[in-house]
């Protein structure tokens, strides 16, 4: 009986331990993408003020020239 529980228990803890092993995993890609993001948001960031700080000619709101 002591011996079944303790082959219970160890069976267990193996789940456990690649379980907790996938989370970490999933984890650290996780946080791949995160930086991934972080930088592709950083550049587009960067690019729109760009754009906004040279597009000073630009009146969304006129009419162009044609009509």
């Amino acid at each position: 009986m002591i011996e079944q529980r303790l082959t219970e228990m160890e069976t267990r803890f193996l789940y456990q331990e690649d379980t907790i092993e996938q989370l970490n995993q999933v984890v650290c890609e996780q946080q791949d993408q995160i930086q991934q993001l972080k930088t592709t948001l950083e550049l587009v960031a960067k690019n729109l003020k760009h754009l906004l700080e040279h597009s000073s000619d630009i009146r969304p709101h006129e009419k162009p020239p044609h009509y």
